[in-house]
C-alpha cells in the first residue's frame, strides 16, 4: 500500500528475539497509522485489566504516514500504551529529527512486549532487533544515555542514513509513574508515564536507525502540494507568532484572558505575570527560534541564561506548559528558576505539568499539615529538591511518584487534588474556558489540553467561553480532526494550516485512499469508538469523565465559575453527538 512500510516489529524483550510480520491491509485502510494503528493494537495485544508496568503491558512506538517525506509538520513519533499514571489508554507525543530515525527504521509500528532481565538497550533497524547489554548505564541521566545511545549502540550498517535515539533518565528506571521518554535531550513523550513502563521492560536506551522511505501514491503531487502549501503558511500570523515567540507567549494571553492556573487552582492569573511572560524572556535572555525536522514555524526556544545563578544554563524550552507549572501553580517568579527547573526534570526525565502540579500540591498538603516537607510558594530550591525525590522515590517522593491520586488519597487530600483520570490538567483553567472543562474530561489519556486544543477557539472568539450550547458540538469538530492528525502523527500547532480540504488533499497525495472529509471523520469516528472501548475494557466508568468537585464549587477571583449543571449539559451533548449512551459506551453507530 503507498503511504505505508506495510511491517510491522513486535520485540520480545523477554526471550530477546523479534517477528516482523505484514500489517493488516484493512487496519492500514481503516486506521491510517499513528494513533489510530497503535490503539488497534493495544486492543488486540494488550490483555484486559493488565497492570501497566507487567510484562504484558505492550509499548508500542509509531511514526505516521506522512512522516520521512515532504510534508510539513510531520517529524514526531508517538508511544501508545496503558498508563501507569492514570489505569487507562494512553498517548504521548515527540519531535525533533528523531522520528526521521524511526521511520527510517522502515516499520509502521515497532511493538515492545515482555520485560529483559537486566538493563537493555536496542537498536531497531530495517532488518529486525539488535540487543545489547546497558548495566553501566544504570542511573545516568536522560542526557548522557542518550550520549552514550548514539555512541554505542548505532550499527556499523550500510543503511545507517537516518540515526535518532529514545531513552529513559532515573525516573524511568525507579519506575516513577511521571516518568518520559526523551529525544534529542529536550524533545519528550512527556505525559502520563510512558517512561515508566519503558523502564519496567527494562529498555535504558533504544536507537533507530535505516534508510527506508514509505513510497506516495502521487510522488510529484505531493512535492507540489508541500511547496505550495509552504508558500502559503510561512506568511500567516499565528506561523509568525509562533516563531517571534513560541508557546511562551501565552502567559500573557491566559493572565489577561483569567485562565492562566496560579497559587495550586485558587487563581486565574498571578502579580508577577510579566517577569515570566516570553516578552521578558526573550528580553533578557539569549533566546532564539528553534525547529524541528520539515517545520517551517519554528517554536522551539534555544535559550541560553544571561544572568543569575544559573548563568550559561543552555536547553531548548521553556514551554508555556513549564512556566504555567511552575511560575503559576508553584508561584515561582523567576524565569531562571524556571529553565533550572525545566533542566532538571529533563535531566531525570519527568513530566513538568505534572512535577508542576506536584509541587504545588505537596505546598498545600504542608499548609494543612498532613505532610511535614520544606518546600513553599515561590521556593525554586525546595521544587527542586522534591522533584529529586520524586525521581528517586526518596521519601515523600516515593508516594509522589505514584502519582497525584495515590498521594491525594495517603494525605486525605482528595477534595483539594486536580486532576482527571489521574492526570493533572494543562495550563488553562476551565472556570474561565468552559470548553476546556470538557475537553479535560473527556480526553482518553486523562486532563489533557491536545486531544482538541479547544482553548483556541475559546480564545479566538469562535464560540464564547462561558457558552454551554453548541460547545460540545464544536470541540467534537477539533477532536475529530486533530484525531486524523494523530494517525498520521502532524504537529498540533500546524492546526490551522492542515483544514480538512488540506487532509484529504495529503493523504490522497501519500496514500491512494479515500480521504474525503466524510470519510476521514468516519475513520476519527471509528477511532474514538475504539479507544473508548479500550478504556471501558479497563475499568472505566462514568465517575471518571468528571472534573474535581472544587472546580464546580470554587469559582475564580474574578468571579468566573463552571457550575456542575452547565457541564452536565455540554457531556450529556457530547455523548450524544458521539453516538454514546448516556453512560458514555459506543452504540457501534461509527464502525467502519
Amino acid at each position: 500500500m503507498h503511504g505505508f512500510h506495510g511491517r510491522i516489529i513486535t520485540v520480545d524483550l523477554t526471550r530477546r528475539a523479534f517477528t516482523i510480520e505484514a500489517a493488516d491491509p484493512a487496519h492500514l485502510d481503516a486506521y491510517l497509522g499513528g494513533k489510530g494503528l497503535a490503539t488497534r493494537l493495544l486492543l488486540d495485544r494488550n490483555p484486559a485489566g493488565v497492570d501497566p508496568l507487567a510484562p504484558e503491558n505492550n509499548l508500542i512506538f509509531a511514526a505516521g504516514p506522512l512522516c520521512g517525506g515532504v510534508a510539513w509538520g510531520a517529524s514526531r513519533y508517538g508511544v501508545f500504551t496503558k498508563s501507569p499514571q492514570t489505569g487507562f489508554y494512553t498517548e504521548s507525543y515527540s519531535g525533533g529529527r528523531t522520528p526521521q530515525a524511526v521511520d527510517a527504521a522502515g516499520f509502521d509500528a515497532v511493538v515492545l512486549t515482555g520485560a529483559a532481565n537486566a538493563l537493555t538497550a536496542l537498536t531497531i533497524h530495517p532488518d529486525g532487533c539488535t540487543f545489547h547489554d546497558a548495566a553501566d548505564l544504570a542511573g545516568l541521566d536522560a542526557y548522557a544515555t542518550e550520549d552514550a545511545a548514539r555512541e554505542r549502540f548505532v550499527l556499523p550498517r550500510d543503511d545507517a542514513k537516518r540515526v535518532g535515539a529514545v531513552v529513559i533518565g532515573p525516573a524511568g528506571e525507579n519506575l516513577c509513574r511521571l516518568a518520559m521518554i526523551a529525544n534529542e535531550r529536550w524533545r519528550c513523550a512527556g505525559r502520563t508515564g510512558v517512561g515508566a513502563v519503558m523502564g519496567s521492560k527494562k529498555v535504558k536506551a533504544i536507537v533507530f536507525q535505516g534508510d527506508r522511505k514509505r513510497q506516495a501514491a502521487d510522488p510529484a503531487g505531493l512535492a507540489a502540494h508541500a511547496a505550495a502549501f509552504a508558500k502559503r503558511g510561512v506568511e500567516t500570523k499565528g506561523v509568525q507568532v509562533y516563531k517571534a515567540m513560541g508557546t511562551t507567549m501565552m502567559v500573557g494571553v491566559m493572565n489577561a484572558a483569567g485562565a492562566f492556573p496560579a497559587k495550586y487552582w485558587t487563581q486565574g492569573n498571578c502579580e508577577h505575570w510579566e517577569k515570566i511572560s516570553g516578552e521578558t524572556f526573550h528580553k533578557e535572555h539569549e533566546v532564539k527560534a528553534h525547529a524541528c525536522a520539515k517545520c517551517f514555524m519554528s517554536c522551539g526556544r534555544m535559550a541560553k541564561l544571561a544572568s543569575g545563578r544559573h548563568k550559561g544554563l543552555t536547553l531548548e524550552g521553556p514551554e508555556y506548559e513549564t512556566i504555567y507549572a511552575f511560575g503559576g501553580l508553584c508561584m515561582i517568579d523567576d524565569m531562571a528558576e524556571i529553565v533550572y527547573l525545566n533542566d532538571l526534570c529533563d535531566r531525570l526525565g519527568i513530566d513538568t505539568i505534572s512535577a508542576g502540579n506536584l509541587c504545588a500540591f505537596t505546598v498545600e498538603a504542608v499548609s494543612r499539615g498532613r505532610v511535614d516537607y520544606p518546600i513553599a510558594y515561590n521556593d525554586p530550591d525546595g521544587a527542586a529538591r522534591l522533584i529529586q525525590d520524586i525521581a528517586s522515590g526518596t521519601g515523600i517522593g516515593a508516594l509522589l511518584g505514584q502519582g497525584i491520586k495515590v498521594a491525594a488519597r495517603a494525605w486525605g487530600l482528595e477534595d483539594l487534588a486536580v486532576h482527571v483520570k489521574g492526570l493533572e490538567p494543562a495550563g488553562y483553567d476551565p472556570r474561565a474556558l468552559r470548553g476546556m472543562g470538557l475537553a479535560y474530561a473527556t480526553s482518553d489519556r486523562g486532563a489533557c489540553h491536545l486531544r482538541t486544543t479547544f482553548y483556541k477557539p475559546e480564545l479566538a472568539g469562535m464560540i464564547p467561553p462561558d457558552a454551554v450550547e453548541g460547545k460540545a458540538a464544536m470541540l467534537i469538530e477539533f477532536e475529530d480532526r486533530l484525531t486524523i492528525f494523530d494517525t498520521l502523527i502532524l504537529c498540533r500547532f500546524f492546526r490551522d494550516l492542515y483544514t480538512w480540504d488540506e487532509l484529504t488533499q495529503v493523504i490522497g497525495l501519500t496514500t491512494g485512499l479515500d480521504a474525503s472529509e466524510a470519510a476521514l471523520k468516519r475513520r476519527a469516528a471509528a477511532i474514538a469508538d475504539m479507544t473508548r472501548e479500550f478504556n471501558l475494557r479497563e475499568g472505566l466508568t462514568p465517575a471518571d469523565d468528571r472534573l474535581p468537585e472544587r472546580i464546580h464549587r470554587e469559582p475564580l477571583p474574578s468571579g468566573k465559575e463552571l457550575p456542575r449543571e452547565a457541564f452536565d449539559a455540554m457531556l450529556a451533548d457530547y455523548y450524544r453527538l458521539r453516538n454514546w449512551s448516556p453512560q458514555g459506551v459506543p452504540t457501534g453507530a461509527a464502525d467502519l
